[in-house]
């Protein structure tokens, strides 16, 4: 059965790329457009890896990943944050809220299945 990976962004183009880069290495991809869609779809089904944007409408992907760390099902599942934020504050405030990895925007498709292979094989 095809791991579960949830892509949230607010970019539909960055969401599309990202989806078919893992489609094609059979992974099953759910996406939102911003962490309370993503919240209300990761209720709905078991996901096994999230990967995230931090600035987005809404709620951005901290409180998206406080929300998710808060929630029982959730307290270990790897999140991953794709982002154009590369400041080390931001990055440790990712780490504190309960962030896997960090993996910064520009990035190379062969980088994130690297990630992703490693943390949800």
């Amino acid at each position: 059965m095809a791991k579960i990976i949830m892509v949230v962004d607010d970019s539909t183009s960055m969401r599309q790329m990202v989806k078919f880069t893992l489609e094609a290495d059979g992974y099953q991809v759910v996406e939102g457009v911003d962490g309370i869609d993503a919240l209300a779809k990761s209720n709905a089904q078991k996901v096994d890896l999230f990967i995230t944007d931090l600035n987005m409408p809404n709620m951005d992907g901290i409180q998206f990943t406080r929300q998710l760390r808060a929630s029982a099902p959730y307290r270990f599942t790897p999140i991953v944050m794709l982002t154009t934020e590369s400041q080390q504050e931001k990055k440790m405030e990712g780490k504190a809220a309960g962030a896997s990895g960090w993996i910064i925007k520009p990035f190379l498709m062969p980088q994130l299945l690297a990630v992703v292979k490693k943390i949800c094989p």
